[in-house]
C-alpha cells in the first residue's frame, strides 16, 4: 500500500458545482466556467491531498438494474440552475454542459490522470467496486459531495465534499448524525433519498434513529433487517410511531437497500470486466504541448497551464521516482 493516497473523482458532481457557479467564458464567447473550475478544482485538490494516482470516474446515464427495481429511481431530477449573471441570453445549458464535459475528458487525456467510463453504470457503482473489490490495500480520497459514499467511509478510505471544503470521516458522521459509517446506509435506507426521488418511512431521520436505535452508532453491521427486528421487540415494550411506521414500511427500506448499497448487485459482468479493464490496462501519459494546443483552440486564455501541469505531474509521479 502506498503512503501517498488514491484520488478519486465523482467527475460529474465536481464539474456541476463548478458549471452552476462559475462564470468564466472563452474569447469567442462561449460559457467555460464548468470546464476552468474543474481542472482548478482538480489542482488544488492534488495540492492538497498529495495522491500518488488521480482517477475521474464519469457517470454514463443512470443504472437500468436500478429502474428495474423502482422506476421512479432519479425520475424527478430538476434541471440544474445556473446561479450566474448573464447581459443578453441564458447559453444553451444542457448543450453546453455536455460540449464541456466532452471538452474536460479531452483535456484530461493530454494528463496523467486516469478516466473511467463504463456505459449504464453509475459514478458510485464503478467507485464502489475500486474500492471494495480491486484496492482493498490503498488510501482513498473520494471527490464528491454526495452522500452515498458515506458507506464506504473507513481508515484508508475519506471522502472530500467540494460544498462543504472539508474532509469526511467516519468521526465525521458519529459526531454529525450519530450513525458509523458502516450502518450510514442502513439508516438511508428508512430515511430515503429526495434526490433520488426514494421515499422513506415517516418520521424516520438521521436524529430519530439515533436515538431509538443505538446499535446503528456502533461499528458493528447493523443490518436492514436487524433495524425491523428491533423495532418489533421495541414496540412491545413501548409504543412509538416510529416503531409502527418501521413494521409497516419494511419493504420499502428493503427495497431501498439493493438500491442504495454499493455492491456488484447492480452491475453487470461486463461492466465489472470494463471497470477491471480500466484499471488494469490504462496508463496515462501526459503532454504539455497538447493540452495548450486543445486551450488555444477553445479561445481559453484565463487558464495558467503551467502551474496546472506541475502539480498533477508531480502528484502522479510513480512512487518508485521518488
Amino acid at each position: 500500500m502506498a503512503d501517498r493516497p488514491v484520488l478519486i473523482v465523482d467527475g460529474l458532481n465536481l464539474f456541476m458545482r463548478h458549471f452552476v457557479v462559475n462564470p468564466a467564458m472563452s474569447d469567442a464567447g462561449q460559457h467555460v466556467g464548468g470546464f476552468v473550475g474543474f481542472l482548478k478544482g482538480l489542482w488544488h485538490l492534488c495540492d492538497r491531498v498529495g495522491p500518488h494516482k488521480v482517477i475521474v470516474v464519469w457517470e454514463s446515464g443512470g443504472s437500468p438494474r436500478r429502474r428495474a427495481i423502482f422506476k421512479e429511481y432519479k425520475n424527478r431530477r430538476r434541471p440544474q440552475k445556473l446561479n450566474r449573471y448573464y447581459l443578453n441570453d441564458i447559453p444553451d445549458t444542457l448543450g453546453n454542459r455536455d460540449s464541456q464535459v466532452t471538452l474536460i475528458i479531452e483535456a484530461l487525456r493530454h494528463t496523467p490522470v486516469s478516466q473511467i467510463y463504463v456505459p449504464d453504470c453509475e459514478a458510485d457503482d464503478v467507485i464502489g467496486y475500486v474500492i471494495r473489490n480491486m484496492c482493498k490495500e490503498d488510501k482513498f480520497v473520494i471527490v464528491s459531495s454526495d452522500k452515498d459514499y458515506y458507506q464506504l467511509l473507513s481508515k484508508r478510505v475519506i471522502q472530500w465534499s467540494p460544498g462543504q471544503k472539508k474532509y469526511i470521516t467516519p468521526k465525521t458522521l458519529i459526531e454529525r448524525y450519530g450513525i458509523s459509517a458502516v450502518n450510514f446506509c442502513t439508516a438511508r435506507c428508512f430515511i430515503g433519498d429526495k434526490s433520488d426521488a426514494l421515499p422513506g418511512v415517516g418520521r424516520a431521520g438521521f436524529t430519530s434513529l439515533s436515538k431509538r436505535f443505538d446499535e446503528l452508532s456502533r461499528n458493528d453491521f447493523f443490518s436492514v433487517e436487524d433495524l425491523i427486528a428491533s423495532a418489533s421487540e421495541k414496540i412491545e415494550k413501548k409504543s412509538l410511531k416510529i416503531y409502527e411506521n418501521i413494521l409497516e414500511n419494511a419493504s420499502i427500506a428493503k427495497r431501498n437497500w439493493r438500491l442504495m448499497y454499493l455492491d456488484t448487485k447492480n452491475l453487470s459482468a461486463d461492466q465489472i470486466n470494463r471497470i477491471d479493464y480500466s484499471m488494469q490496462n490504462i496508463s496515462p501519459s501526459g503532454s504539455k504541448i497538447a493540452l495548450l494546443r486543445l486551450l488555444l483552440r477553445e479561445g481559453i486564455n484565463n487558464f495558467d497551464v503551467d502551474s496546472f501541469y506541475v502539480s498533477i505531474t508531480s502528484c502522479t509521479r510513480s512512487t518508485n521516482d521518488e
